[in-house]
């Protein structure tokens, strides 16, 4: 399963660059495989869904 950044905790906008960046430092495959296309499987994707953590309560 391919997660999306865009619903990630980890992908935040940096106002100082302008642009979205991911705050976990990924290693030199990790980011090879996240450049390379859209079917990366992120293994710290954690959803940004204040929703979801409600209903684990």
């Amino acid at each position: 399963m391919a997660t999306n950044c865009d619903e990630c905790v980890n992908y935040v906008y940096d106002e100082e660059c302008g642009y979205y960046i991911c705050l976990v430092n990924l290693d030199e495959d990790e980011m090879y495989r996240f450049l390379q296309g859209t079917n990366y499987d992120c293994p710290y994707y954690e959803r940004d869904d204040d929703y979801f953590l409600a209903k684990k309560q």
